[in-house]
């Protein structure tokens, strides 16, 4: 298969390129896509060296599938043109993701929505991927009625200018900041801007998006977001009210034998999950289960992932995997 990767050269475009060479994705022909200044670089995949093209040159190679990695505008302008001439676009950038004609799809959970017919497909925010993996089987079991989830969000998800701020201040060194205050020694309760309700967009995207690929907007959620500086992935406190009551030891069953979610619960041996130990996995890590005393029918839980990775690459990668298993896209 001919694969476009737009945003090659970006923290979440060269893990998609690690991701497709680690789950081994019938790459024939990777067609690499950057910004007008990268256009001729080379990039290493499989051991082979790909040159860098632009966007009309990607279109004129005709991939099956290009995954998309690049921002906000450049979707908007692009993926229409790459879904006009046939090809499928898995989308990372928030363009399409509320757009009630396009598809917004986390493949544990709502797979079964896709069709061949679907050209622009959305991939979910980092923060709503990996919580949703773990909310579906249990509104599955006892409905979930409203959640209440407060994210500790690594540096890694603004990008590499957030990286670099955190790694100069770690040494001491002055640097172009991509945040307003320092990061290290600080935690900062903003990510992206704030809206006209004081909510941020990230915590509004959390409260849409959730609603969207659990097919239910009955469910009620609050969020608020949190920078850390950390940087192996995103963890979230999760408080989950249910209609129907549970019974812990099943919810340990349930979570244990869903797909994607690795169940870390063993506070007499300290285990639970951590971002330093999520970082490259692929899974969605979930432990310190308990139950909410002061609230009845209602569950307390902690849930980590590498948002580069499964809220990110593998999911986009996942979504093109599930596309080619039921015949979606071709090969030819």
């Amino acid at each position: 298969m001919k694969i476009a990767v737009v945003g090659a050269t970006g923290l979440v475009g060269t893990k998609m390129l690690n991701v497709l060479e680690e789950r081994n994705f019938p790459v024939t022909e990777l067609i690499p896509v950057a910004s007008e200044k990268s256009v001729g670089k080379t990039i290493t995949f499989k051991g082979k060296e790909f040159k860098v093209v632009s966007m009309k040159d990607a279109i004129a190679a005709k991939p099956a599938i290009a995954l998309f990695s690049a921002g906000g505008t450049t979707s908007t302008e692009w993926a229409p043109e790459f879904a006009k001439h046939g090809i499928t676009v898995i989308d990372n950038s928030s363009a399409w993701r509320m757009d009630p004609t396009k598809k917004l799809v986390v493949p544990e959970v709502n797979a079964h929505v896709l069709s061949a017919e679907d050209k622009i497909i959305a991939n979910p925010n980092c923060s709503t991927i990996q919580m949703v993996v773990v909310l579906k089987p249990l509104h599955d079991k006892y409905k979930i009625n409203r959640v209440v989830v407060s994210t500790y969000q690594s540096v890694t998800g603004t990008g590499v200018k957030a990286v670099e701020q955190l790694m100069n201040e770690r040494k001491g060194v002055n640097g172009e900041m991509a945040y307003p205050y320092p990061i290290d020694l600080n935690l900062l309760p903003q990510i992206d801007v704030f809206m006209d309700n004081g909510y941020t967009k990230e915590e509004m995207k959390m409260v849409n998006e959730t609603k969207k690929i659990m097919e239910d907007s009955s469910i009620r959620l609050t969020a608020t977001a949190v920078r850390v500086p950390v940087m192996g992935g995103h963890s979230e406190s999760v408080n989950i009210e249910f209609e129907n009551d549970f019974d812990l030891d099943e919810v340990k069953s349930i979570l244990k034998d869903s797909a994607g979610v690795v169940l870390q619960d063993d506070i007499a041996n300290k285990v639970y999950p951590m971002p330093i130990n999520a970082h490259e996995k692929n899974e969605v890590f979930v432990g310190r289960l308990r139950r909410d005393e002061s609230n009845p029918k209602t569950l307390n839980c902690w849930i980590v992932s590498d948002n580069l990775r499964k809220g990110a690459a593998t999911n986009a990668v996942q979504i093109a995997e599930y596309l080619l298993k039921r015949g979606f896209v071709s090969k030819d």
